[in-house]
């Protein structure tokens, strides 16, 4: 069986550059990277990441945990949880998912936190023992991963403006939380710099809420309307309402999305949507994670990716 010092020696490096490579293969480059991995293969060298983690008295295990009713949230979290695998596979640790019930069985060497509302900092998350990265911005502290969503909602009020509608509305999610401030913050700084009347209207993540809320506003409404949804979810029931009025997509009425995962694009007519790079986010989670787990739960701070519109039918015509 193949050692340490077999694939130094193959790959003519160190066993420390060797060790290195198969620990921290971000902080080596892609070169003697690659290098080592050749040498590894056609060694057939395995690492005991098993007795590795005994010695430094880890579990190799990460726990994702979801703090909302995953039944309104999909597919959104397989994106995620995908970039979050893909990351943590790179770097040999397992991955565990759990639920506010189910988040105290078994030990782990971290935790990626989403779905997390003010309660749950005093009851949950403040109460952790391991290292923590939110998916999602907060006014904790913590360390998070996040879109920038005041600029996300911008970017799509400045699209149907120059489009030339005047009767401009905001369909958000009803949530006292940072993401939802900063959506509705996006839509009023921008409608307001255009010098037009802004409507805001709060309802649960639901399309047949939407639907029907849109449905009321379609009856005493006249002239062209634009719907600036905060979620994809959000925009298919209102498109399904502006169906039901008789109006045309999006002569009559136009819907922009917010998310780009999926459900974008089994819409009929596809969504104009901003869209978040969610596997990416995963992956930075599951990047900055690992960093603070080899810092001793040292403080990394936050990422805000970068949003993009998405351009469809349901505001051009193709």
């Amino acid at each position: 069986m193949a050692t340490l010092s077999d694939v130094a020696k193959k790959a003519v490096v160190s066993k420390m550059t060797v060790s290195r490579v198969i620990n921290h293969p971000d902080k080596v480059s892609d070169e003697l990277r690659e290098l080592v991995y050749t040498a590894m293969k056609e060694l057939n060298y395995v690492p005991n990441f098993a007795a590795r983690a005994l010695v430094q008295n880890r579990t190799r295990i990460i726990k994702f945990l979801i703090l909302e009713e995953m039944d309104v949230t999909e597919p959104y979290y397989m994106n995620l949880l995908a970039g979050i695998a893909k990351e943590l596979d790179q770097n040999h640790y397992a991955l565990q998912l759990a639920t506010r019930l189910s988040h105290e069985i078994g030990p782990c060497d971290g935790l990626i936190v989403t779905g997390m509302r003010k309660a749950d900092y005093d009851r949950i998350i403040d109460k952790l023992e391991r290292p923590v990265v939110l998916f999602g911005q907060n006014n904790r502290g913590y360390d998070f991963v996040d879109v920038d969503n005041e600029k996300g909602i911008c970017l799509a009020v400045r699209h149907v403006i120059d489009l030339g509608f005047k009767q401009i509305l905001f369909f958000g999610i009803r949530l006292d939380e940072p993401f939802m401030a900063a959506r509705i913050r996006g839509y009023e700084k921008t409608v307001r710099r255009h010098k037009l009347a802004g409507r805001v209207f709060l309802m649960k993540n639901s399309s047949h809420t939407a639907q029907a809320q849109a449905i009321a506003l379609l009856t005493e409404l006249h002239g062209k309307v634009a719907f600036i949804c905060a979620s994809d979810r959000i925009a298919i029931g209102v498109v399904r309402a502006i169906r039901a009025a008789g109006l045309a997509i999006p002569t009559d009425a136009a819907v922009t999305g917010f998310d780009g995962v999926f459900l974008d694009r089994i819409s009929c007519p596809k969504l104009t949507t901003v869209r978040q790079p969610v596997i990416e986010m995963g992956q930075e989670c599951a990047r900055m994670l690992l960093k603070k787990i080899d810092m001793d739960d040292g403080h990394i701070g936050s990422r805000i990716f970068q949003p993009e519109l998405i351009i469809r039918e349901s505001t051009v015509i193709r």
